[in-house]
């Protein structure tokens, strides 16, 4: 058998599985998610003073905490993995008032002032239920299409075979 050295495989009977990005551990009968972070990862992501746009920097927190609050099935893991971004970011040079000031943006976006005041799992579960079941924004527009066919009619036409742009698989 051929192995990869970048691959690790790892055979052991546990409470928790760590499956891509998410360890998913039963506890009490119940399933908990988190984020797994690779211990080979190091918590580096795009520079601060990088010259890419603005709008790239803003959301690379927001889209980190809206991941864990997707992922994280209690406030206490979520609380956690916000601790982790904060720290990821300040390790790139991301200065404190943009970190505070891009959290306070998550939670004016997604109505989460009270899970930063305490500890509140009821309302941290709401908030990771509707956050979890939301969908994208391709997902809404895909849906706006097809429901409207007047307003996008081509949502509903056959496409024509172009052998130009269509890669066999041989």
């Amino acid at each position: 058998m051929n192995q990869d050295i970048n691959i690790k495989i790892n055979y052991e009977i546990n409470a928790s599985v760590n499956f891509l990005d998410v360890t998913i551990t039963k506890e009490n009968g119940q399933l908990k998610t988190s984020i797994y972070h690779k211990p080979t990862t190091e918590p580096y992501i795009l520079p601060y003073a990088s010259d890419h746009p603005r709008h790239i920097h803003r959301n690379i927190p927001y889209a980190a905490l809206m991941n864990a609050a997707r992922l994280c099935s209690k406030v206490h893991d979520f609380t956690s993995e916000q601790l982790h971004i904060d720290m990821s970011l300040l390790l790139n040079n991301s200065p404190p008032k943009f970190i505070k000031k891009q959290l306070h943006r998550f939670s004016e976006c997604n109505d989460t002032m009270s899970v930063w005041r305490g500890l509140d799992e009821p309302v941290y579960h709401r908030l990771h239920q509707r956050l979890l079941y939301q969908p994208t924004r391709r997902e809404k527009v895909l849906k706006n299409m097809l429901q409207d066919p007047i307003r996008s009619p081509t949502a509903l036409q056959t496409k024509i075979w172009d052998k130009d742009i269509m890669f066999p698989r041989y």
